[in-house]
């Protein structure tokens, strides 16, 4: 079964100011997760705020990374699957 990709909208308060340690721990804590859940789910990049991050995940099903945050203990507060993609050069005609 194909990966399917999501965006996962977390809060959490002030981890725009977490200092890289604590961003380095967080990442070891998800990645510990994604190990056992894997192959199922893949985390690809988050982007941060100043009260949420924004995860893209590839993953079987919504399911999947509802369990990876229950696992991690970081919120999912909102998840939307992703159907496209459009960037600048998307107008361009092949």
């Amino acid at each position: 079964m194909a990966l399917r990709k999501f965006i996962i909208e977390r809060d959490i308060p002030s981890v725009g100011t977490f200092e890289r340690e604590q961003l380095r721990e967080a990442a070891a804590k998800s990645n510990d997760v994604l190990k056992k859940l894997a192959p199922d789910i893949q985390w690809q990049e988050s982007y941060v705020a100043d009260n949420k991050t924004f995860c893209v995940y590839l993953a079987k099903d919504e399911s999947l990374i509802r369990k990876h945050a229950e696992m991690s203990g970081f919120p999912a507060t909102k998840i939307t699957e992703i159907k496209g993609m459009i960037d600048p050069t998307t107008e361009r005609k092949a």
